[in-house]
This record gives structure tokens, C-alpha cells and sequence, in this order.
């Protein structure tokens, strides 16, 4: 051990905070979700581990990140392997997120008119505004609340996907929809859930809300499929893990099917796998 890793872990495990967290502790924690679900944590990230992992220290009623963490390795507990994951996952969303996409997707449907079944993936589903926001655009482009699509909604967080599940949300969620869309798919609350909305029922139809963690050897599920929305989660994996993640995801495309990233995602480094066809719209690269 060097003297200036020695005396970092010293200042750090006697600092004002409620528990000892270490450079070390850090360092574990990013190799360990790294590991687990390819998240490449940087430096800048640290209180947030702290903040969030502090809260599973407190539910444990213990008082050092390293004996969490040596019990996390030791035990091999499922349950606590999943908690450690959705501490760390981030789960920013909103419906209609870079509303463009939705665009095309709509002229896509329309597209395929009627065929039976047109097949969508929502590969990060969060806390479902995303998955339900594809039900609405389906909806909407075939002029009907039980158009012949299914979608599939996956994230690698269980909690996030039971409140997708649920589909009930505050309505200042559902604020920058019209007022059009909010009377057409929404339910307004009333009494013990007044201030809340829920998603109509028809919409929940269309969607399977499954956990999935993309770093699996193999996905269960079959393509191909029309449409794959995999938005501002790639960000989060350095490129091996990108173009490992895209090799999986692309022979699950149909031919002529379109793949969504993320605003700020770009695949320079697998025009291989994916070839860009504007706007952080993909399909998948001829062979």
C-alpha cells in the first residue's frame, strides 16, 4: 500500500459522514457494478455512491461500507445483489423524451399499416413513461387503443419496472402531454388519489414489463423485432461493453427495423453493427 493511498483512506474514513467509505470502498463499488451491469462509474460519482449505497448501510444497521461490501461478495445474496444494483442505476425519464423519435416511429407504423403483430423493444424501461409513450404513438398512428403491436419494456431495476407495472403517476407527470392525450389514455384520481393518474387499461394491455440486465450472455426474448428503443443507457458502458451490448441487440432487428439511441450516444466505434441513419436512428448493418 502506498503512503498517499494510506493516508487518503485515513482522512476519509474520519470525516463527518455516518460511515467509513474509503477510496477503497469506491474502487470496489465500481468494479462490482461494473461487473454486475457494465456501469463504468467515474471519480465524479462518488457521494452519490455514498448517498445511495448509505441507505442500504442504514436498512442493514451496519456501519462501514467494507463490511457491506465483504458481506455482498460472501453471502451471494440475490436479493442484495439486486438492491446494490438499483441503488446505482439512474433512472432519468419522461414521456415523449426527445419527442423526434416518437415521429418516426409513427411513420414507421403507419408503414407497416396493419401487419400482425408489429413487435417493439423498450430495452430501458425505467419507470415506464418511455414504454407507455410507444403505446400512445401506436395508438395514435393506427387510429386505435388496441392496435395489433406489442412491446416489450426490460430495465435491470425491479423496482422501477413495478411502478411502470402500476402505470400511476403524479400528474405533474403528464403536464406537457395535451390535453387531448391526457383525457384520451389518462384516468384522473379522485379522494386517497387525487393529484395521480393512471394510465387506461388499454395501454397496459399492450405492454410485458420484464427484468432483464443487458450484459446477459443471451436475452430470452425472440425477434424480430420492428422497432428497438434502447435510449440513454448506453452512456453508462464504456465501447467493449457498447459493441458487445449492440451485438446482441442487432440480429433482434428485422431487416428494415430501426434502432433509437440516446441523444448524446453515438456508435462510430460499430458501423459494423449498426449503421446511422440520422438523429441517433440506426438500422442494422448489412452483411
Amino acid at each position: 500500500m502506498s503512503l498517499a493511498a494510506s493516508h487518503l483512506d485515513s482522512v476519509e474514513a474520519t470525516d463527518d459522514r455516518d460511515f467509513n467509505f474509503t477510496a477503497r470502498d469506491f474502487d470496489r463499488v465500481r468494479s462490482l457494478i461494473h461487473a454486475k451491469a457494465g456501469i463504468a462509474l467515474s471519480e465524479s460519482k462518488r457521494d452519490m455512491v455514498y448517498s445511495r449505497l448509505g441507505r442500504r448501510l442504514r436498512a442493514l444497521s451496519l456501519d462501514s461500507f467494507k463490511t457491506y461490501l465483504d458481506q455482498l461478495e460472501a453471502r451471494n445474496d440475490a436479493d442484495e445483489w439486486q438492491a446494490f444494483t438499483n441503488a446505482l442505476t439512474t433512472n432519468l425519464t419522461s414521456f415523449f423524451r426527445e419527442a423526434h423519435h416518437f415521429e418516426v416511429l409513427a411513420e414507421l407504423l403507419k408503414a407497416r399499416g396493419r401487419q400482425t403483430p408489429i413487435k417493439i423493444w423498450c430495452a430501458a424501461a425505467s419507470t415506464g413513461e418511455e414504454p407507455y409513450s410507444l403505446a400512445i404513438t401506436a395508438a395514435e398512428a393506427l387510429d386505435s387503443l388496441t392496435p395489433s403491436v406489442k412491446i416489450l419494456a426490460t430495465d435491470i431495476d425491479t423496482q422501477v419496472l413495478e411502478t411502470a407495472q402500476a402505470g400511476v403517476y403524479p400528474e405533474e407527470r403528464v403536464d406537457k402531454l395535451d390535453d387531448a392525450q391526457k383525457r384520451r389514455f389518462f384516468r384522473r384520481g379522485a379522494g386517497a388519489n387525487a393529484g395521480r393518474v393512471r394510465v387506461i387499461d388499454e395501454l397496459r394491455e399492450m405492454i410485458s414489463f420484464r427484468p432483464l440486465n443487458l450484459l446477459d450472455a443471451r436475452y430470452p426474448m425472440r425477434g424480430p423485432f420492428d422497432a428497438i428503443f434502447c435510449r440513454n443507457v448506453m452512456i453508462y458502458f464504456d465501447k467493449p461493453t457498447q459493441r458487445d451490448i449492440l451485438g446482441k441487440i442487432a440480429p433482434l432487428l428485422s431487416p428494415d427495423g430501426l434502432f433509437f439511441a440516446g441523444h448524446s450516444e453515438s456508435f462510430f466505434h460499430a458501423t459494423d453493427i449498426v449503421t446511422s441513419i440520422g438523429r441517433t436512428v440506426y438500422r442494422r448493418t448489412a452483411r
